[in-house]
């Protein structure tokens, strides 16, 4: 396995994301399946410098739920980039994983610096 060291200074968030999410998911390298796990681990730094593009900040919203009636919360994009900024990147790079059992052991090959 190899480890790969991304700086985040001046990239635009999807397109980092997506190229985080081939790395950690193996399909750069040629014995590419998608049944197994044969990805690398990413370190990502300058996660804060990254860049957002378009009104992002203040029109996207992160959601969740309590499981009761009347409990959905939204966060903008803005309040949790201030709080955490490699959050935002760890949950981009979570959604264009492949939705299957292999999804949660590949998100932890993901670190932050």
């Amino acid at each position: 396995m190899k480890t790969y060291h991304i700086d985040a200074k001046g990239k635009v968030l999807g397109r980092l994301a997506s190229r985080i999410a081939i790395i950690l998911t193996g399909k750069h390298k040629p014995e590419y399946v998608p049944y197994l796990d044969k990805g690398d681990k990413v370190v990502v730094k300058n996660v804060s410098e990254m860049k957002i593009t378009g009104k992002k900040m203040k029109q996207k919203k992160y959601y969740r739920h309590s499981g009761y009636p009347g409990g959905l919360k939204a966060k903008t994009l803005e309040e949790v980039f201030s709080k955490n900024p490699a959050e935002v990147l760890r949950r981009a790079v979570w959604n264009m994983l492949p939705k299957n059992k292999l999804r949660k052991q590949r998100i932890k090959r993901l670190q932050f610096e």
